[in-house]
């Protein structure tokens, strides 16, 4: 049942242990639109290798003042020593406009977005899996995000490696356990009136993309118009295992109120 969420059932209790992740050094790195190439082909080489302490994602986002940005965000966890040997080639890299990495907690390495998705805003997520970052693939994010209607949307693409890596496939249910990248469209807006061309740019960046992806999706980005396709894509192979055990433990499928495994 390891990963297989609220399809099975309700938890009543569970034992959990703690890591010691006090200070943590965090922050972004943001670019002019017009590096954007390079940023990414750098984003590209520096996730090729990458110690478990390191996390980076790259993005291509707007700035408080809707100004189009190329955005490396970074959080590494070891000592604050090892984290500026390891940032340094980050930080040195081209000419940014703002660098905000440097020392923080973990709960405001996890807070230091929040203020991009304010309560009430409108919502359509697209993601999917990538094993690589190919030149075309940049330049489909870039001409893509040239065409953004909303100052609040994006294109992310985050790196997976490291222990996540050395899990597995039928170890848990999820079973992507590849280095490589997922990529999310992040489409927000506040006008109901944008609805339709907010939609239709995040649709049309996801077919863009296409073409690169893996057969890969990741459960909790799968929307509400996912069919079975996509399920059975998020669990790969252990989907018809948990598919069996959703039989034996929730028969009638009372717990279905999620991107629902039947039994």
């Amino acid at each position: 049942l390891q990963g297989g969420g609220g399809n099975f059932g309700a938890v009543s209790w569970f034992e959990y242990r703690l890591h010691p992740v006090g200070t943590v050094t965090c922050g972004l790195i943001a670019y002019s639109v017009d590096s954007a190439r390079d940023v990414l082909k750098f984003f590209r080489e520096i996730t090729s290798q990458l110690p478990d302490d390191l996390t980076i994602f790259g993005a291509l986002l707007h700035a408080p003042d809707d100004v189009q940005i190329a955005v490396i965000l970074a959080c590494h966890c070891g000592t604050l020593s090892e984290a500026e040997a390891r940032l340094q080639p980050i930080k040195k890299f081209g000419t940014p406009i703002m660098d905000t990495i440097g020392p923080a907690t973990y709960e405001a390495t996890n807070t230091m977005l929040d203020a991009g998705f304010p309560r009430g805003a409108l919502n359509y997520w697209k993601s999917n899996f990538m094993m690589e970052l190919s030149d075309q693939a940049i330049d489909t994010l870039i001409s893509q995000f040239a065409a953004c209607p909303s100052p609040m949307s994006g294109l992310l693409l985050e790196h997976i490696h490291g222990a996540a890596t050395r899990i597995g496939v039928s170890e848990t249910a999820f079973p992507h356990r590849s280095a490589g990248y997922n990529f999310l469209v992040v489409s927000e807006w506040l006008n109901p009136a944008d609805n339709a061309q907010n939609i239709a740019w995040a649709r049309a960046s996801y077919d863009a993309m296409r073409p690169h992806f893996t057969s890969g999706r990741y459960v909790n980005y799968l929307g509400y118009e996912d069919g079975e396709h996509a399920l059975a894509a998020a669990y790969g192979p252990n989907h018809q295992r948990l598919r069996t055990l959703k039989a034996k433990y929730d028969p009638t499928n009372l717990f279905h109120l999620n991107q629902n495994i039947r039994p």
